[in-house]
């Protein structure tokens, strides 16, 4: 699977792919990053990608030309992209939406800069626009990197476990059980008695039963669906 970040900022999420699982994923093949700027197709002679927006208001916006014709020159080399916009303006993006991407072909980050990138391009352009949350960022790489994580490690043989992926948050509408580890104690502290008798059933029946306190108390929202 391809993954493409259109950025003013390549440097900024290149680091995060060089190293642990994604690094590993790349190296056999299963993934595949490259970063494009939009800087390198605007026409502008001083090489601006920013200018004021129409009808007044704070900052700069990006404008459309460079990101139409970044767009044009990533189709000239693949046919199947599924270009995604990182955007506050938008749905929150959920592991649903992780899972369902993992099965595209090329999904194109697009990240915004500034007060945010033109409508134009927004409309006639992109194929989904998510938000991570409630909140505001400088710049949209962040984001990108954080749908691009979660949508890889779903990418088949990415993980080196895969059934992990079955007992994860947000599975089956609850958030993942509490986990422990070796030592049995640890400062005096112990772990659930049931955990260490090995009755497979009963873990599973324990570990349910904490998932559902967990999102009940965490996320009430979710604990509703049950």
């Amino acid at each position: 699977m391809k993954f493409s970040f259109v950025t003013l900022f390549p440097s900024l999420i290149k680091g995060y792919f060089s190293d642990s699982i994604l690094a590993r994923a790349i190296d056999k093949g299963l993934i595949d990053i490259d970063y494009i700027n939009p800087r390198d197709y605007t026409t502008n002679k001083h090489g601006k990608v920013d200018k004021p927006m129409i009808g007044g208001g704070a900052g700069m916006l990006m404008t459309p030309q460079p990101l139409f014709d970044t767009i044009k020159a990533i189709k000239e080399h693949s046919e199947t992209i599924h270009i995604v916009v990182s955007t506050p303006v938008a749905k929150t993006f959920k592991q649903n939406d992780a899972k369902r991407l993992a099965k595209k072909e090329h999904v194109v980050f697009v990240s915004g800069r500034y007060e945010g990138i033109d409508e134009r391009f927004i409309e006639e352009i992109a194929d989904e626009l998510f938000s991570i949350g409630d909140f505001i960022l400088t710049g949209g790489e962040l984001a990108s990197m954080v749908m691009c994580d979660a949508v890889a490690r779903n990418v088949d043989g990415v993980l080196g476990n895969s059934d992990s992926l079955s007992v994860e948050s947000f599975e089956e509408s609850l958030l993942e059980a509490p986990s422990f580890s070796k030592p049995k104690i640890y400062n005096e502290i112990g772990v659930p008695s049931e955990l260490l008798k090995g009755n497979h059933a009963k873990i599973s029946d324990l570990k349910n039963a904490m998932a559902k306190c967990k999102t009940k108390y965490f996320r009430p929202d979710m604990h509703k669906q049950l």
